[in-house]
């Protein structure tokens, strides 16, 4: 059996063309993990925190970071092998997901932060409430206990 030799420019472009198809790859996939328009704009939820807990779910980026990082440690190797002829199109690549991995991070952060901060606040509006219930429960014992005070001095 032959084998088909080739010399080290043709094994080095070879790799040089599945290191772009890799970083490619990776980019497209990362840019095809990221949440859709419509599913962070259009929840169903019944409730405020339903609501938060929807958003912050589409705004998981966990895959989109990992095929990012995948395309960019391609592309780093590349750069440094120097073998990319032209490597422009991929930097501005990344950076542009990068940024909107970035941004939607952001949000998630955002979001899950209040996701955790919405039910303190109703707890507090709750204990407020009840303390103000009580208070005024406690005036209008105080004014009943007055007015019998003063009918039975009435009486007497």
């Amino acid at each position: 059996m032959s084998q088909a030799t080739f010399d080290d420019d043709d094994l080095f472009e070879d790799a040089a063309s599945e290191m772009r198809e890799d970083v490619e790859a990776s980019l497209s996939e990362a840019r095809a993990a990221l949440p859709e328009a419509d599913a962070i704009w259009e929840v169903d939820a019944d409730n405020t925190l339903g609501v938060l807990n929807a958003l912050r779910s589409a705004l998981d980026v966990e895959d989109a970071e990992d095929h990012l990082v995948d395309a960019k440690k391609w592309y780093t190797m590349g750069e440094r092998a120097d073998a990319f002829e032209d490597a422009d199109d991929l930097a501005e690549e990344i950076e542009a997901v990068e940024d909107l991995v970035d941004d939607v991070t952001a949000a998630h952060e955002e979001v899950s932060e209040l996701a955790s901060t919405v039910p303190q606040l109703r707890s507090a509006l709750e204990e407020f409430e009840a303390d103000e219930a009580d208070a005024d429960d406690e005036t209008e014992e105080e004014a009943d206990a007055e007015a019998d005070a003063d009918a039975e001095e009435a009486e007497a």
